[in-house]
């Protein structure tokens, strides 16, 4: 069984909205997300401590992205709102240990699903 699958990715206007979804083991106590435009790093958006549920987004995507759980599906969501042409990247879940929003503590990384934000 893959860890982490990712599902969600596709192409939108600006102003749209997208959910991405990462099916994750159940094993997994904490989940991340990051993303990575062409030519540029890795960057971190947001975390949700599965447990607890408690939560931490990037700057760039506070208040509009929400990161969420299902636990009995053992299933994570990113719900982006207000997208722009700056949200243009490959977008990885990932599970760090510990429950902290750096990718040099990320432990699994899913494969990947591409969002586009253009008109």
């Amino acid at each position: 069984q893959v860890p982490l699958v990712e599902s969600g990715g596709g192409s939108v206007q600006p102003g749209g909205s997208l959910i991405l979804a990462c099916a994750a083991d159940k094993s997994i106590d904490c989940i991340s997300w990051f993303r990575q435009a062409p030519g540029k790093e890795r960057e971190p958006v947001a975390l949700i401590a599965l447990i607890t549920g408690r939560t931490l987004y990037a700057n760039s995507v506070k208040g509009r992205f929400t990161i969420s759980r299902d636990n009995a599906k053992n299933e994570l969501y990113l719900q982006m709102n207000n997208l722009n042409p700056e949200d243009t990247a490959m977008y990885y879940c990932a599970a760090p240990s510990p429950c902290l929003l750096k990718s040099e503590y990320v432990d699994i990384w899913g494969q990947g699903t591409q969002v586009n934000v253009s008109s």
